[in-house]
């Protein structure tokens, strides 16, 4: 009886603790740091964890690892390493791959890293849905430019591509640790647009196939 009054409380004062400005506000800071993850999976966890080793952030004491010298060094190294395999050709559709489920990692664990402190179930269930969500989100809409730019181009223009995604990724991270409440805002209206195009891209791939199909009999007709 007395456990459960005490896992009542403290889910009571987990879910207090989520509508308050400071909570809004690093859920903001969250989401646009996920939101860079998919476009550079290593860019928003180098630029968190220089942050943290500079005092800028404060993260939870299960997130201590992200605040040393050497996390800081494995997140440069793979970030340089990201960054240079998108400008090898072909090798970056291998990377979307791979990049996918690397960034819903990647978005869920900087979320559970700038949350309050909650109960962890709490705290992993909103960096899966938030983090892990927008990460994913922007992750896919990345993956089928690249796919636009491989049909219109051959491949060509995916190095242009790259580099729009890295700048974006390396603004919004900035713009994240700067001005959470802008970033967000940014990101919000950036998830419509994402969730809209995926939408679309789904929704008209069957009729492009079907229309494909149909084109030959009537020209056999």
């Amino acid at each position: 009886m007395e456990k459960t009054q005490e896992y009542n409380l403290s889910l009571t004062m987990d879910l207090n603790s989520l509508f308050n400005l400071n909570t809004f506000i690093e859920l903001l800071l969250g989401i646009s740091l996920s939101a860079a993850a998919g476009f550079r999976v290593f860019v928003p966890l180098l630029a968190l964890s220089v942050a943290s080793v500079f005092g800028h952030l404060d993260l939870p004491t299960n997130f201590d690892w992200v605040e040393t010298p050497q996390a800081v060094i494995v997140f440069a190294v793979a970030c340089f390493l990201e960054i240079t395999g998108y400008y090898i050709p072909w090798l970056d559709h291998l990377l979307d791959i791979v990049a996918t489920p690397a960034a819903f990692i990647a978005g869920t664990i900087v979320t559970a890293s700038v949350a309050p402190e909650m109960n962890p179930l709490a705290q992993w269930t909103l960096a899966l849905v938030a983090g892990g969500g927008t990460a994913g989100l922007t992750q896919g809409l990345t993956n089928i430019l690249r796919i636009s730019s491989t049909g219109v181009s051959g491949g060509l223009t995916n190095p242009v591509v790259s580099t729009i995604e890295l700048l974006i990724a390396i603004g919004l991270s900035v713009l994240a640790l700067a001005l959470p409440v802008v970033a967000g805002v940014i990101v919000i209206g950036f998830l419509i647009i994402a969730i809209q195009r995926i939408w679309n891209f789904f929704l008209n791939k069957p009729s492009s196939q079907t229309h494909e199909t149909v084109s030959p009999s009537r020209e056999l007709g």
